[in-house]
């Protein structure tokens, strides 16, 4: 597959206030600069587009340095919050608007649906709309007659084909015109938020369809806040933050990224620096200061064989002694968003435990039932209402073997669940 959109240091620049305060002397002086042959002298100034800070030029980088290629065939994810840059991105590609700096090299036609009613006529009926809009994309009358059925039936608006579209409803208008966009056939269609506006049933038409669409070779860009829709139909994606292209992978990577914020790099056992990030409602008075894991056979180690016994060394340093702790070890999946297997000395009947001022050493010994897999920890010391006096979290990488017992191969393509208990099945 060759590359259909290929994007070279693109910057956007925007001007803040009022439409052409002080351009003149702008322009006399961008004008000056070229004759001699010097750089613009307005590309050397200007703010991030931080919409939450109050900023002390009135130009504003929409977009700054942005790199990146779309292949042939690939539906590429755009996503990040309101103001990041995403929708003036798009209009960029699309020509609506030109940028500042840097090049788009753009391989076919482009069909955008940026903004609800974008590139319909308002006195025109739907009907016509559709004509016009395939004569902007460059396709002849009878090309666009041959799609006319299949344009309205996606849409549902038949019984309004005939109506002017100033005269439809918001979701109206998207359904006809994603449905003109993405029947014309372009090289390349460009989606933005608006199928939100759409109701349920159409948002799973709109997006079958854009699958079916790349099937055949052409390229979609999309951006939405719709985090199942992204994940569902696109490979790849970037996200964009203050006019920057800040991640760009995996879109489960991205999409995680962007839900939950970048996580700490998960350190390995053995001693736990205080200075590093804990949850403390009470503040400073116990520190975890160690932890390491050993096997069946007393070894440190980071890996577990599945159903293997496992031993915890917990070191712990008070600045005081303590009643009726609670001490918790849990095992978070590796999306890293919640505890799926936990252990504590307040359940089970187990007697409470107490801490002395200084140093103090514990033995949790555990028969986990996790299904293989990696894993990361959760260690914690709380009071006995369950509030925090010291824990950690994203600590320590274990990995449980696919492998039992007896060295038998364990395959868990559809597992059930997060654990696996020991049981015995017996026919009566």
């Amino acid at each position: 597959m060759g590359v259909a959109i290929k994007i070279e240091n693109l910057s956007k620049q925007y001007r803040l206030g009022v439409i052409g305060t002080g351009t003149i002397s702008h322009d006399l002086n961008r004008f000056v600069a070229k004759l001699r042959g010097k750089e613009d002298p307005f590309l050397k100034v200007g703010e991030v587009n931080d919409r939450s800070v109050k900023g002390g030029s009135n130009l504003v980088w929409a977009l700054k340095d942005l790199n990146f290629e779309v292949k042939e065939g690939e539906i590429l994810g755009v996503i990040g919050k309101n103001g990041a840059g995403k929708s003036t991105l798009l209009k960029v590609l699309s020509k609506v608007t030109g940028p500042t700096t840097g090049s788009i090299k753009v391989k076919g036609r482009i069909a955008s649906l940026l903004e609800v009613g974008t590139g319909f006529h308002p006195e025109l009926t739907g009907r016509e709309n559709v004509f016009l809009n395939g004569a902007i994309l460059g396709m002849t009358k009878a090309e666009i007659a041959s799609k006319l059925d299949e344009i309205v039936e996606f849409s549902g608006c038949a019984k309004y084909i005939d109506t002017p579209v100033k005269r439809y409803s918001s979701g109206m208008m998207v359904r006809l015109g994603f449905s003109v966009a993405a029947h014309l056939e372009p090289e390349i269609l460009i989606v933005d938020e608006v199928l939100a506006v759409g109701d349920a049933e159409f948002q799973k038409k709109a997006i079958e369809k854009m699958k079916n669409v790349a099937g055949t070779g052409r390229t979609i860009l999309f951006v939405s806040h719709n985090m199942v829709a992204i994940n569902n139909l696109c490979e790849r994606a970037i996200m964009l933050d203050k006019g920057e292209i800040v991640a760009n992978g995996k879109t489960s990577e991205i999409v995680d990224l962007y839900l939950h914020g970048e996580k700490d790099e998960v350190p390995s056992f053995g001693l736990v620096s205080k200075s590093r990030k804990r949850n403390q409602y009470h503040k400073d008075l116990v520190y975890i200061t160690r932890v390491d894991l050993f096997n069946s056979s007393k070894k440190k180690v980071d890996i577990l064989k599945f159903h293997e016994k496992s031993f915890f060394e917990i070191e712990v340093d008070s600045v005081k002694s303590l009643d009726d702790v609670i001490l918790m070890i849990g095992f978070m999946n590796d999306d890293h968003d919640k505890i799926t297997y936990s252990a504590s000395n307040d359940g089970f009947n187990q007697k409470v435990i107490n801490i002395t001022k200084g140093i103090n050493k514990f033995n949790v010994e555990l028969e986990q039932q996790l299904i293989p897999g990696n894993y990361s920890m959760f260690v914690g010391i709380l009071d006995k209402a369950g509030y925090s006096y010291d824990s950690l979290t994203y600590f320590g990488q274990v990995n449980i073997e696919r492998f039992g017992d007896n060295n038998e191969k364990y395959y868990w393509d559809r597992p059930l669940g997060l654990v696996n208990p020991k049981s015995k099945i017996i026919k009566i």
